[in-house]
Formats: C-alpha cells, structure tokens, sequence
C-alpha cells in the first residue's frame, strides 16, 4: 500500500539566497532616505534578514526621528525606493545562486510541493528582483512579504493564511518550510513550528544557520537531491 506524501509550502527567501543583486537594493534605499529624510543613516546598518519598513525604521531612529515622523513618510520613502530599485536593477547584472533554476523547477513539478516566497521585500520590489534574475514570480503560488507585516516572525503566518484562502489548503506549520541565509530566516516561524532550511549563500555559515535551529543547512542549493530530501523527507 502507498502513502500520500504531505503537502508541504516552501517558502523561499529572495536576497542571498536564490539571488544576489549586486547593491542595487541597498543603493536604492539609500537614496530614497536620503531625499525624504535628509540623511540615508549609518551606510553600514546590517539589512539582512530584515523587512523593508524594518530598514527604515531603525536606521531613522538611530538618526533621532520618532516613529510617528517615519509612520508620515514611510510610504512615500517606499514608494521612491521602489523606482530607485527599478533603475538600479536595469544598470547591473543580478547574480542567481548554484542550483536555484534546477530546484524550482523539481519542486514546480512535484504533487507534494508548493513554492511560496517569504521575504522582507515589498511585494513589488521582490517581483522586480525576481524578473532581474530571470525568474518567473508567477511560479510562487503563495506569498508573504514587508508589506504585509514590517515584522519577520509576522509573514509565515501570512503565508498560512494565503495558502488556506487562495489554495483551499489548511496547513500545519510543520508543513511550511522556509528556505533562507539569515538567522531571520531560520527562525521567524519557530511559534508556528515552521521547518527551516538554510544555505551559506549569504553572509552567515551552515554552522551559523544549524546553531540557529536550521534542520538542514547547505553550502549552496546545488545538490538538488539532497535539498528536495530535506524539504519533504523531515
């Protein structure tokens, strides 16, 4: 007899981990702070792992705004950031992480798995990365984003959300899986009990992402096998 596997919604974070687009998103921030703000704050605040109006907030209150001046401003800093971005990626080349192509393209094809995205881009700022790269956005199914929540831990639950109203499908947490290169990433969804994944594409190592309570980890997601394993095996 034959036991259907569990559906299982894979969440994949964007930047450092399917892509690299070389600065043009932290350019972009840059000199949207700087034009509604005055100032882009300390250029070597660390924006890994972090949402866009997450960014924004911190580095402006390090600069000694409060946080109803940046609540005024927060959306037409976005929506400058936004066009910025738009430029900045026409002007470099987007770089695509080893295996990236070759997983979502198993993964698209398997019953018991759905591709999703959870990162803390804008919505429109990660579709424009997305396209840079060569990747189709209209692959990922379900998604959760900066602007649903300015929050990490907030998205996979937005996800699950998603999932059940735009796929009919009810999941479990264990039944996420979020794909990431930040310790953001391994564990924002920990009281759902989301699974993590992570990859040393980034700035942090395997040691670093399983220290953090990633299940699996990888050097880079080329191993397609072993990476689509951990992902419906666990």
């Amino acid at each position: 007899m034959t036991t259907e596997r569990p559906v299982r919604l894979v969440l994949f974070d964007i930047d450092g981990t399917m892509l690299q687009s070389n600065g043009a998103g932290r350019r972009a921030m840059l000199t949207a702070l700087r034009e509604v703000f005055g100032t882009p704050g300390p250029e070597d605040h660390r924006y890994d792992g972090k949402t866009d109006p997450q960014i924004v907030r911190e580095v402006m209150r390090l600069e000694g705004h409060h946080d109803a001046h940046i609540d005024e401003r927060m959306d037409v800093l976005m929506s400058l950031y936004l066009g910025r971005l738009e430029h900045e990626l026409q002007h470099v080349a987007t770089l695509v992480h080893p295996g990236v192509f070759e997983l979502l393209g198993t993964l698209q094809r398997r019953q018991d798995t759905v591709l999703g995205l959870l990162t803390g881009n804008l919505r429109e700022g990660a579709y424009a990365k997305l396209r840079a790269a060569g990747i189709d956005p209209d692959l990922f199914r379900v998604g959760a984003f900066g602007s649903d929540h300015e929050h990490r831990p907030e998205l996979p639950a937005v996800a699950k959300r998603r999932a059940k109203d735009e796929l009919g499908v009810d999941l479990a947490g264990e039944a996420l899986v979020v794909i990431g290169d930040t310790p953001a990433d391994i564990e924002c969804g920990r009281s759902l009990g989301v699974r993590a994944i992570g990859v040393a594409t980034g700035a942090y190592t395997v040691e670093e992402l399983l220290r953090c309570g990633a299940y699996a980890a990888f050097e880079t997601l080329a191993d397609t096998d072993r990476v689509v394993s951990a992902i419906v095996d666990a």
